[in-house]
């Protein structure tokens, strides 16, 4: 299991697993930068007991997974990561 992801300064948990080339992957990293939330990246693509681990949380071996305190996003979806971190 990957190591935890320290709060971000928002207080959030945020992980997100991705590829080095996904471009969907940089998108939402890059939305994340904006708004100032710090995450843990992990590139499944190199590390297969993190991919284990993403499919497990998600059903899903598509990437980005981003995990925001418990709460599993599939794919950039904007709306959904804006509506998870003003939780």
């Amino acid at each position: 299991m990957a190591k935890a992801a320290k709060k971000s300064v928002k207080g959030h948990r945020v992980i997100v697993y991705s590829t080095a080339t996904c471009p969907w992957c940089h998108k939402a990293k890059e939305f994340l930068k904006e708004k100032g939330v710090k995450y843990e990246d992990i590139d499944v693509g190199a590390n297969q007991k993190a991919a284990n681990e993403m499919v497990e949380k998600s059903g899903q071996m598509g990437v980005p997974v981003i995990d925001i305190d418990g709460k599993i996003i599939v794919g950039f979806d904007k709306e959904e990561l804006e509506n998870a971190l003003a939780e």
